[in-house]
């Protein structure tokens, strides 16, 4: 299927930008699927009637987002697409769902243990008592995007290992009866451990984006706290901004 692309050439926007918005749309939205080959960038620039450093330029862009690779003796590949995840009370999996990424989870760890001072005053419970410890690896396209680590209260929810590889936490939640209500996050980077590079298939000391978060159920109580990390070229966080009035 020949992708349908155009430029503007009376628009002030650059023309290999113009290009590379068009072919991340493309992957985002499926048109381009991950493994699929651009095709030649003589022929995409006589198509376009662009000179070929531009087209080289804009395909350059997305191989530097993580979207494209150039393989010798096969051409420039499809990766895969970035996972844009908007700042509101939703689970990794269902974001994944929604674009189109197929989810996959293995379950690390799932057992009680008692509560560290941090996850006892995330979940307002006492040092020491017990909680439940879920670490998760999650993967879009057989690739490695997230490492997950959770904890709840005891006897909140039946956490079965099978459940939690064919779903998303919060739909376990929302289907006990648990009404998810808001969250408190922050959102950081640093660099990857050894054992997270081997998890996350990258390199030690490769940058990770990092997220914290605890969410809390209609009644005000604290429901999940959780520690998590992302590769960066498969996943960013996405934020509206309003001007105060």
């Amino acid at each position: 299927m020949q992708l349908e692309l155009s430029v503007d050439r009376s628009s002030p926007v650059p023309l290999y930008f113009q290009l590379s918005q068009q072919l991340e749309a493309a992957i985002e939205h499926g048109t381009l699927t991950p493994g699929s080959l651009l095709g030649n960038e003589i022929e995409l620039a006589a198509r376009l009637g662009l000179s070929r450093p531009t087209v080289r330029q804009a395909i350059q862009s997305l191989v530097d987002k993580g979207l494209l690779v150039r393989r010798r003796g096969v051409g420039t590949q499809v990766v895969h697409s970035q996972v844009k995840r908007p700042l509101e009370l939703s689970s990794l999996y269902d974001d994944l769902e929604a674009a189109g990424q197929r989810p996959a989870t293995k379950v690390l760890v799932n057992t009680v243990e008692p509560a560290s001072a941090e996850v006892a005053a995330a979940l307002g419970v006492a040092e020491g008592s017990d909680v439940h410890r879920v670490e998760r690896l999650r993967l879009a396209h057989g690739e490695p995007m997230a490492y997950l680590c959770n904890f709840l209260p005891p006897g909140l929810i039946d956490l079965d290992t099978n459940q939690l590889e064919t779903t998303g936490l919060y739909r376990l939640m929302r289907a006990a009866g648990i009404t998810l209500h808001s969250a408190r996050q922050s959102i950081g980077a640093r660099a990857a451990t050894t054992e997270e590079a081997e998890r996350l298939a990258e390199e030690t000391g490769a940058p990770l984006l990092t997220m914290q978060r605890v969410t809390f159920d209609d009644t005000g109580r604290a429901v999940e706290y959780g520690t998590h990390t992302y590769r960066p070229t498969r996943y960013s966080f996405e934020f509206q901004l309003l001007v105060r009035t």
